[in-house]
């Protein structure tokens, strides 16, 4: 019999103000104890709502992890790395690269931006973008239950994204009063963010509501689990997350991730010698556009 997915902890992620100005309002998702998250270390959910012409953000490094953004909803409209409503990115920080996210104009836009770990042994990997418009993104619709895959395996379709760590990103859509049954790995940690409506999950139809974000329980056997979807009196949208814990520690500060605290200092001093580049500048190879 498969595992039965079912809700192992829930919370509503309060409002804060963001780093880019009045107009940028700020949740965050997932920072917990990253060995009850494993492999996800942050997430943030960034609401801009941008209505004048002074630049904010600018140009930063990361390296020894993976961002995954998706954006929800809008139009985020940047000097160099605009997204639309539907648009994916994972881009491959690894060794060490600078971004630039500079907003010098009105936008209005709903962006999840995750932090992914990174196997021990591709901690420093050459740097790397995917980028998978939304007019590229797999989609299943059968029975009032639309699905938008960005990464992995879900549901008989497939993203085409690479991963180092196997992960699953979906946004899952129920018509009112629909349900149904999903197919995970059952070695998955995986988390739900519900963007609109009330959805219960599992046997026990254990409800988890607007805005909140409620993590499942998982198993440590290699094998298959389900986890049970059901929409009330209104139709549902949520953002599912899954992903094989690496079961390695990181040490983590500012924009960098590491195995020991003496290769952050290492890093932040590759990145004030000018010895990180631009994403923009990497390979033709290493920017890959489905």
């Amino acid at each position: 019999m498969a595992f039965k997915r079912k809700l192992a902890d829930s919370y509503l992620p309060q409002k804060e103000q963001g780093f880019l100005g009045q107009g940028h309002i700020a949740r965050t998702l997932v920072g917990r104890d990253f060995k009850l998250s494993d492999p996800f270390i942050y997430l943030m959910d960034d609401n801009i709502d941008k209505t004048d012409y002074i630049p904010v953000g600018g140009p930063h490094p990361h390296a020894g992890f993976e961002t995954v953004s998706l954006l929800v909803d809008g139009k985020i409209v940047e000097q160099t790395e605009s997204m639309e409503k539907g648009d994916f990115q994972i881009m491959t920080a690894g060794s060490g690269i600078v971004h630039t996210e500079t907003i010098d104009k009105p936008t209005k836009g709903r962006l999840f931006q995750l932090w992914l770990t990174l196997p021990k042994e591709n901690r420093w990997a050459e740097p790397r973008l995917q980028i998978l418009n939304a007019d590229k993104v797999p989609v299943s619709e059968k029975d009032g239950v639309g699905i938008r895959l960005y990464s992995g395996s879900l549901a008989g379709i497939s993203s085409p994204v690479l991963n180092y760590v196997p992960l699953i990103v979906a946004e899952i859509n129920l018509g009112a009063g629909k349900s149904t049954t999903l197919d995970l790995p059952a070695n998955f940690n995986a988390f739900i963010v519900v963007i609109n409506g009330n959805v219960e999950i599992g046997e026990e139809k254990q409800l988890l509501t607007a805005e909140q974000v409620g993590w499942l329980n998982h198993s440590d056997e290699d094998s298959v689990s389900e986890l049970q979807l059901n929409a009330g009196k209104e139709d549902v949208r949520l953002i599912l997350y899954a992903g094989k814990p690496q079961d390695e520690p990181i040490v983590s500060q500012g924009p960098f991730i590491a195995d020991k605290a003496d290769q952050i200092q290492k890093l932040y001093r590759d990145f004030r010698y000018g010895k990180m580049n631009h994403i923009a500048a990497s390979p033709k190879q290493q920017i890959i556009t489905y």
